[in-house]
């Protein structure tokens, strides 16, 4: 794909922009500073952007001020050298977009309970940027979506303004790739998809994405740009929904599936591993398939391979409370009244962040069951009251003497913290949901796998 399309004639506000935005001297803001805006504030920060954060979260405005890295990804250093700097700063005032030349949206885009999807805060933060849009400016949504957000939601509320998309001006749409955790994959060498509402608008997103990201890929329009995203993230969960089914089968004929996923995954070619587990979370897998099932239904068309992936995926919390059940009884010993630890309760290995963990659904249910749950998780200190959390729930500490009071103990999330081998030596059960247990030797009587 050709992207010398011209931008605009000499003089233009577009010409203009594309100077700043090569010799970096454009201002930049990004709008929502989380797992996905602080990151990328950073990198843009780091080649000599001069970026300021937006956020309504006043705790996120104070310590990215402070120099004080509240994101696993960014490191504490790095981010005081840049705020000392005068590079990066924050703010909840939107007024400051009046003065910057790019505007990226970096804002949440969950689910009603009904499970239709929710862009109140895409369209929110619209209308707060079409107040001072002005020429020469560059809008892109980050946030994940389904295919014709940009088209739909954001460019009628910046058109309203008289200002021209591609003329006066840019707006794209460039999903985030964000893996929290993942050392080997970070902001800056993950591949960037970008599409454009028009040839201009990806002619100018690229140019600003090509000044951080090692790879830059253009895409010919906004909405492929969307369903690049929304598929990625179907695909993972349609086949984590195939190993959580077979895992399912497998514990109903009495076949070990982790020896036999360990087995299958030695071929070298033709199969890629996943592995099942006590359900999907995080801000994409539970959430990303149901947007495109969503906007499927516009077209009268069915995504019942998606929605059945969702269903599976969606069942195994209470799998996993069954295999509990089960394991408890084997001890003669009921779910009601059971004293049950869980271990981790974030939705990801070595990661700060319970958004949709699986483990909070299985606490619910065991304590619908009767039971007496509690949980240990270091990078989670505390679980914020939502759901079944009528008040915030702390972490225990986590000792011998608990291990051996617990009827069970459940590992929920496989921290690489976790001394794995000593839990199992002082608890009486241990259901392991993610085959932490793989090398402890001793006891193994004890341990109910998946």
């Amino acid at each position: 794909m050709s992207l010398t399309h011209p931008v605009a004639g000499p003089g233009s506000a577009g010409s203009e922009l594309k100077v700043r935005i090569l010799d970096r001297t454009a201002r930049v803001a990004v709008i929502g500073v989380g797992y996905v805006g602080l990151p990328l504030a950073v990198e843009k920060a780091k080649v000599g952007f001069t970026v300021v954060g937006i956020d309504e979260n006043p705790n996120r405005v104070h310590s990215l001020n402070a120099g004080i890295s509240y994101i696993g990804d960014v490191k504490g250093e790095e981010l005081s050298s840049l705020v000392t700097g005068k590079k990066l700063r924050a703010t909840s005032d939107f007024q400051v977009l009046g003065s910057t030349d790019v505007a990226i949206i970096c804002v949440p885009t969950p689910l009603t309970i009904n499970r239709d999807p929710d862009v109140s805060f895409i369209a929110n933060v619209t209308d707060k940027i079409a107040l001072y849009l002005h020429p020469g400016q560059l809008v892109v949504l980050e946030s994940t979506t389904y295919p014709g957000t940009t088209e739909e939601v954001i460019l009628p509320r910046l058109e309203a303004t008289g200002l021209k998309v591609g003329r006066e001006f840019f707006l794209a749409h460039s999903p985030e790739r964000v893996d929290p955790g993942n050392k080997r994959y970070t902001t800056k060498n993950t591949s960037k998809v970008v599409g454009g509402v028009t040839p201009a608008c990806l002619d100018m997103a690229v140019t600003f994405y090509q000044q951080t990201i090692v790879d830059v890929v253009p895409v010919s329009s906004a909405r492929v740009a969307e369903m690049v995203k929304v598929f990625e993230n179907t695909y993972r969960a349609v086949n984590i929904a195939l190993v959580n089914e077979v895992a399912l089968l497998c514990d109903r004929m009495g076949i070990n599936v982790w020896e036999m996923l360990d087995a299958a995954f030695t071929k070298p070619f033709g199969i890629q591993p996943f592995y099942p587990g006590p359900g999907v979370g995080g801000h994409c897998i539970p959430i990303d398939p149901f947007y495109l099932t969503w906007k499927a239904r516009e077209y009268d068309f069915s995504t019942r391979f998606i929605e059945l992936a969702g269903e599976i995926n969606l069942r195994m919390p209470y799998f996993v409370v069954e295999k509990i059940a089960r394991a408890l009884g084997e001890h003669g010993k009921p779910v009601r009244g059971a004293q049950i630890l869980v271990l981790g309760v974030a939705y990801k290995k070595d990661v700060a962040d319970e958004r949709e963990s699986p483990a909070l659904k299985v606490m619910e249910l065991l304590a619908k069951e009767g039971a007496a749950v509690r949980y240990y998780d270091p990078l989670v200190p505390q679980v914020k009251p939502h759901g079944f959390v009528k008040a915030p729930l702390s972490s225990v500490p986590l000792t011998g003497d608990l291990l051996a009071a617990s009827d069970a103990v459940v590992i929920a999330t496989d921290h690489s913290c976790f001394d794995y081998r000593e839990i199992v030596r002082c608890a009486r059960l241990v259901v392991d949901t993610r085959n932490a247990t793989k090398f402890v030797a001793e006891g193994r009587e004890k341990i109910a796998l998946l």
